[in-house]
């Protein structure tokens, strides 16, 4: 571009070079038209400094003119790679939060999400839906600054030939780069979004889950307090009465209206009052159809007081065939079969490999009183438990001893979470009563 100038500089018709020799002398060179005769001549009588023609005042103006065209088409070009520069950064970071490896791709949804949280383009918020805002607006000022590329064109000026030829195709090939580099990165983009739309999904489907988690919860603490106000009113609370079983007959039983859940481990606690021989008998039995024998708390004859898990069998060191109160609790596990035996707060007993591994099936009948040949019947008198029973409660965990002792002594109150001890779930028969009692008045009483 500077060669063309200069080339105009000595091209421009009527201009004028002076030079001035040593002894100060002024020489003037003039453009002489072709086939007129060379040669200079030297007239003292002209003015040794010419004034300026108004052609020569134009040319230098358009000279001038050319010079800034070409300064201000330099600093386009500087400032157009300068876009190109930040885009190509941009893009660069994109395309690096885009590669997956083959580990990260086994990861599943939960590392899916962490890469999502990724601020990979530098200025995308965490939010989802501030995201897909933000991704529109980055959109419309990349393509914004497309046009606004597309749209410069070098000014109409009187430059030469030369230089548009060696300008024109460089806004060309800009356009072409930034046309594939913008349609890469707004694919990049729009699969963030389809992303972040999955996972707004997602985020929709677990809080309703939790939802509904949290209603069954309430509609469970809701039944319990209806069940709590229909209760019978003889009794000062709900609580506060026993169970009485006065004949070994096969007719004489109760029977808890509440099945109980598949678990895993168990804790069964209740008063218990009898003086029966030989053997008190069957407490409670738990049966459901395939097995009778699911959980069995028996005495029968001059056996020692035994637990039976799926119709295995472990003995218990327990006595509480003296006619007064006492309370028993038992703790089961399925791991390793692990099981436990308390009496009046103190723990009598502990063995292992009862049932291991066997999880208690669901939907099955709990009686209390009677043993279970089929389930809810064909009960055997010789079975049957005579006494008094009260405060059956049964959990779906093994409760901690300090827990057990506080049951025992009367200075906790803590109802089954799985089968609590509440008039409306006890159903009597045969013959059987129920009458209210306040446990630890009696007991005291007794002793």
């Amino acid at each position: 571009m500077l060669v063309v100038v200069v080339g105009l500089l000595f091209l421009v018709s009527g201009r004028t070079v002076r030079g001035q020799d040593a002894t100060g002398s002024r020489f003037v060179c003039n453009a002489i038209p072709p086939g007129a005769e060379p040669g200079c001549g030297y007239d003292p009588t002209v003015n040794r400094v010419q004034s300026s023609s108004p052609a020569e005042d134009e040319l230098r103006i358009t000279i001038l003119q050319l010079r800034e065209t070409i300064l201000q088409q330099k600093e386009t070009i500087v400032s157009q790679q300068g876009t190109i520069k930040e885009l190509n950064s941009k893009l660069v970071r994109c395309e690096a939060a885009a590669d997956e490896s083959p580990q990260g791709k086994s990861r599943g949804q939960g590392s899916r999400r962490k890469e999502y949280g990724k601020n990979t383009m530098g200025d995308l918020p965490r939010d989802p839906g501030d995201t897909i805002d933000q991704l529109g607006k980055t959109m419309q000022s990349l393509k914004g600054r497309l046009e606004n590329l597309e749209s410069l064109r070098l000014p109409s000026t009187n430059v030469s030939a030369g230089v548009v030829s060696a300008l024109s195709p460089l806004p060309q090939e800009l356009r072409e780069l930034l046309r594939q580099r913008l349609g890469a990165l707004e694919s990049q983009l729009l699969r963030k979004v389809v992303d972040l739309e999955q996972e707004k999904s997602q985020l929709y489907n677990e809080t309703a889950a939790h939802r509904r988690r949290t209603e069954s919860a309430l509609n469970s603490l809701l039944e319990r307090i209806t069940e709590l106000e229909k209760s019978n009113n003889a009794f000062k609370s709900p609580e506060d009465f026993k169970v009485s079983l006065s004949l070994r007959t096969n007719y004489l039983f109760g029977r808890i209206k509440k099945s109980l859940p598949e678990m895993y481990a168990f804790t069964v606690c209740m008063w218990l009052k009898s003086s029966a021989s030989p053997g008190i008998g069957t407490p409670f039995s738990y049966g459901v159809p395939g097995q009778a024998n699911e959980i069995v708390l028996i005495e029968w004859g001059n056996n020692p007081i035994e637990l039976l898990v799926n119709d295995k069998v472990a003995q218990l060191p327990l006595s509480v065939s003296d006619g007064r109160w006492h309370h028993i609790c038992i703790t089961w596990t399925t791991r390793d079969g692990f099981w436990e035996a308390y009496q009046d707060g103190e723990r009598q007993g502990t063995g292992d490999n009862l049932a291991p591994w066997h999880p208690i099936k669901p939907g099955g009948v709990i009686i209390l009183g009677q043993e279970q040949d089929i389930v809810g019947g064909r009960f055997d008198a010789t079975q049957a438990f005579v006494g008094e029973l009260s405060q059956f409660n049964m959990w779906d965990r093994v409760l901690r001893p300090v827990d057990i002792v506080g049951l025992a002594n009367c200075s906790a109150y803590m109802p089954g979470n799985v089968v609590p001890w509440i008039d409306v779930n006890v159903e009597v028969f045969g013959g059987a009563s129920k009458a209210a009692l306040e446990i630890c008045e009696d007991r005291a009483f007794d002793s």
